[in-house]
């Protein structure tokens, strides 16, 4: 037998490429699938928590601003000590509700109006909108675009929500003022943006879970944040990954399927 008459596969075989690329759609969708029905089952549960919670809420923030008006104008020193701790009282009722709603936000489904959208126009409105405040911190927006590339399908009020998430992020780790760079480019059939800053960087163990819904550094932080922003991106059946070194800063990197004809082209 001739010995090169036989067909033998070779790394390079485009069939065993195209399986492979076929299975590991095939692997994305099941994954997706899988974690919407975590998240609806997340949402039917928070939604009937959120009801029991709300309403005790309200009735206690509305007694305590009554009760703040009737120590308005404190007396005695009884009455200032009273109406300090009443004010107290009255932040933590605010803070319980900023937490519920967020909490709401993180774990409501919600039907994407997806349009296909120039994802470079995006970027650069969040920019537009969201320099002028940071350049009072001493925080320098960059931007680096890839030209003409595919459009996604993009929920853009909802996925500007998630881009604002990783610029505050990003602007509450340079505290100092730095360098908030956003470039988009483009691999196969997915468009890619990359959010990098200078800031503190996180430890091997913060950037483990700063993914994780009510994990925060920050006293003040809700922890919430970030999931949610993880959870829209995956929505529109993208991904989010972070990278960071204490101590010089993060990149936050948004992968969005695009739905260019060509995905080979790059």
């Amino acid at each position: 037998m001739d010995k090169h008459s036989l067909d033998t596969p070779t790394d390079n075989d485009p069939q065993d490429s195209f399986a492979a690329t076929i299975a590991s759609d095939i692997d994305e969708h099941e994954i997706n699938r899988r974690l919407r029905a975590q998240y609806a089952e997340i949402a039917e549960l928070a939604g009937g928590l959120a009801h029991e919670i709300r309403n005790p809420l309200s009735t206690l923030s509305l007694n305590l601003d009554l009760l703040a008006e009737d120590f308005q104008n404190p007396e005695t020193p009884r009455d200032r000590r009273v109406l300090q701790k009443v004010e107290r009282l009255r932040r933590e009722s605010q803070r319980l509700q900023d937490i519920l709603e967020n909490f709401l936000r993180f774990a409501r489904v919600q039907e994407l109006d997806t349009k296909p959208t120039d994802l470079n126009v995006v970027v650069d409105d969040m920019r537009d909108f969201l320099e002028p405040q940071a350049t009072t911190k001493g925080i320098v927006f960059r931007t680096q675009y890839t030209l003409n590339l595919p459009l996604v399908p993009l929920d853009t009020e909802l996925f500007k929500q998630a881009l604002l998430n990783l610029i505050l992020n990003a602007e509450q780790a340079m505290p100092d003022g730095g360098e908030l760079m956003m470039r988009t480019r483009r691999e196969g059939r997915w468009n890619i943006l990359d959010v990098t800053d200078t800031g503190v960087g996180m430890s091997d163990e913060v950037r483990s879970r700063v993914f994780d819904a009510f994990f925060s550094t920050r006293a003040s932080g809700s922890g919430l944040g970030l999931p949610t922003t993880r959870k829209i991106v995956e929505a529109h059946g993208g991904s989010l990954h972070v990278q960071s070194v204490a101590g010089k800063g993060s990149q936050f990197t948004v992968r969005l399927p695009n739905i260019d004809p060509d995905p080979e082209q790059s």
